[in-house]
């Protein structure tokens, strides 16, 4: 079962955990406001397989869990495609602008399912 960590600047992820369990993956959603730049600790922590990071940019929590950790990362990112490509390309890290959406969770576990067979 793929293991999804899901780190919001502002607390959120709810939803995208949600989709990320319709897919048949385990989410766990970072608590408190700031949780993006704790995704890589919580990550390492956990075990995880893959971490969403959130925030205005898209670009903190994901550079600092791939700073801290050496994960693989892309952020930056606005689209559901540009997360499923970066996932292709062998990204574990990916950091969005705000999208807290069922879709985004789903999409991603579904694409990481189908690049490594888990």
């Amino acid at each position: 079962m793929i293991k999804v960590v899901i780190a919001d600047r502002m607390g959120k992820g709810q939803k995208v955990a949600e989709g990320v369990e319709a897919a048949g993956g385990t989410a766990v959603v970072v608590p408190g406001m700031g949780a993006d730049m704790r995704l890589g600790d919580v990550m390492n922590q956990e075990q995880a397989d893959m971490g969403i990071s959130f925030c205005g940019s898209g670009g903190a929590g994901a550079i600092t869990a791939s700073t801290k950790y050496g994960y693989p990362e892309r952020h930056g990112m606005r689209s559901i495609q540009e997360g499923v490509t970066a996932i292709e390309e062998g990204k574990t890290v990916l950091g969005f602008g705000f999208m807290d959406k069922a879709e985004l969770g789903k999409a991603l576990t579904e694409a990481f399912e189908k690049k490594y067979n888990q």
